[in-house]
C-alpha cells in the first residue's frame, strides 16, 4: 500500500447491502467496509471474534441475551462462537476486520463472495 485509503470514496463505489468489500490486509486479515440495511441473519463464527466499528448510522448487535446499541464510532466485538445478528433500521456503514477466509455468515455455502475494491 503506498498511499492513504479513503473510507467514503470505497464506500461510494457500491450499492449492495451485506456484500463486504475488503479495502486492504494486514497481519492476514482483511480490513472490509460495508453498507447495511434490515437484518442480517444469525450465526456465529466459531473460529474467530468479530470486529464492528460504525463509520456511519447505527446498528444493533443482538445477542441471544442481550442487544448492544453501536453509533458512529462505537466499536464491538462478538466474541468467537457467540450467535448474534446486525440489525440497521436505517442504512449505516461500518469498517469489520477479520481473518482472511471467514465467511460473514459463518457458513462459507451462504456467505457473501470476497470483492476487493
Amino acid at each position: 500500500m503506498d498511499q492513504a485509503i479513503n473510507l467514503n470514496k470505497k464506500l461510494a463505489t457500491f450499492e449492495q447491502h451485506w456484500s463486504p468489500r475488503t479495502v486492504t490486509t494486514f497481519n492476514g486479515h482483511d480490513v472490509m467496509v460495508v453498507k447495511v440495511l434490515g437484518e442480517f441473519n444469525w450465526h456465529s463464527h466459531p473460529d474467530t471474534d468479530d470486529f464492528f466499528l460504525v463509520l456511519k448510522g447505527s446498528i444493533d448487535i443482538e445477542l441471544r441475551d442481550r442487544t448492544v446499541s453501536l453509533g458512529p464510532g462505537e466499536i464491538y466485538v462478538v466474541p468467537r462462537g457467540v450467535e448474534h445478528r446486525p440489525v440497521a433500521r436505517e442504512e449505516a456503514h461500518l469498517l469489520l476486520i477479520e481473518p482472511t477466509g471467514t465467511p460473514n455468515t459463518g457458513d462459507k455455502a451462504t456467505a457473501a463472495k470476497r470483492q476487493v475494491i
